[in-house]
């Protein structure tokens, strides 16, 4: 198996460009999962304190024998603590059994609220106090990520939006490069969503490499320079969605799964989405 590649980030920190997502996941599949991808090879762990399997990631954490500083650990904060960023993050070291982590993200801009800029100005602190490496956003668009960096001189990290090959959201990824800011894809493979695995091309893809349909769309993320999580609790999966550093998509197959962008988002919409109360991504 090849080499699994590492981002530099804006910030001169470096990150895995895969890891693990652990949404929908309970605090026992978390552990059992995060065993797996470690000895598979992964460093670098995604969840958010709505995901309510915190504590799971930290168990699973403290029972390895890898150090912490190889294993990048990503939570968010809730859209409910906006103006209460300290704490909550102080919430989520405690279950995480952790002094710091490596990237702590603003889940949602919540815009009806409107504190997502305190809520950066409270990361920006956060980071300074050495309790996170890097900050950044989930689900922002370009006004909001203007919005920050124009009220703050601080540019995010990381913008972590809904992107796989039927969302493939080029305008944001291109505003995200071109102001260094790394994408990184959450749901990125559309829970194998129809018109994805079962796509002629796809077909026709792992057919030609040899690879299942998983791995010719993790590979297309990892070539378009993006970050992806795909979220799996089964160990032929986790084992599967890892073995993709040994090939690479030619130039005119990447071009080709452009084809496949139809703009169907599977999440809410970053525009309208404010709930405090339930989590759904």
């Amino acid at each position: 198996m090849g080499q699994q590649t590492i981002i530099k980030l804006v910030d001169e920190n470096h990150m895995p460009q895969l890891g693990l997502g652990v949404w929908q996941a309970s605090n026992e599949q978390v552990v059992k999962a995060i065993h797996t991808a470690l000895e598979v090879g992964y460093r670098s762990i995604d969840t958010a304190a709505i995901y309510h399997n915190e504590e799971g990631v930290g168990k699973a954490l403290k029972e390895s024998d890898i150090p912490r500083e190889e294993i990048f650990v990503t939570t968010k904060l809730w859209n409910d603590r906006h103006l209460d960023a300290s704490a909550a993050l102080q919430e989520s070291l405690d279950k995480l059994q952790l002094d710091y982590v490596d990237l702590y993200l603003i889940h949602w801009p919540a815009p009806e609220q409107d504190h997502y800029v305190d809520a950066w100005r409270q990361l920006i602190d956060l980071k300074e106090a050495g309790l996170v490496r890097s900050i950044g956003v989930c689900n922002f668009h370009i006004e909001h990520l203007q919005r920050l960096i124009s009220e703050t001189n601080e540019i995010p990290a990381i913008n972590q939006i809904e992107l796989h090959p039927l969302m493939q959201q080029r305008q944001l990824h291109s505003w995200n490069a071109t102001h260094h800011i790394t994408t990184e894809s959450w749901s990125p493979l559309s829970r194998g969503g129809k018109g994805v695995f079962d796509s002629p091309l796809v077909e026709k893809l792992a057919i030609k490499y040899g690879k299942t349909p998983a791995q010719i769309v993790i590979r297309w993320h990892l070539e378009c320079g993006m970050i992806a999580i795909p979220k799996s609790v089964t160990p032929s999966r986790i084992k599967e969605n890892f073995e993709v550093f040994d090939f690479r998509l030619e130039k005119e197959d990447l071009t080709a799964m452009a084809t496949l962008d139809i703009g169907k988002r599977i999440g809410p919409n970053p525009e309208t989405y404010n709930l405090v109360e339930l989590a759904t991504f």
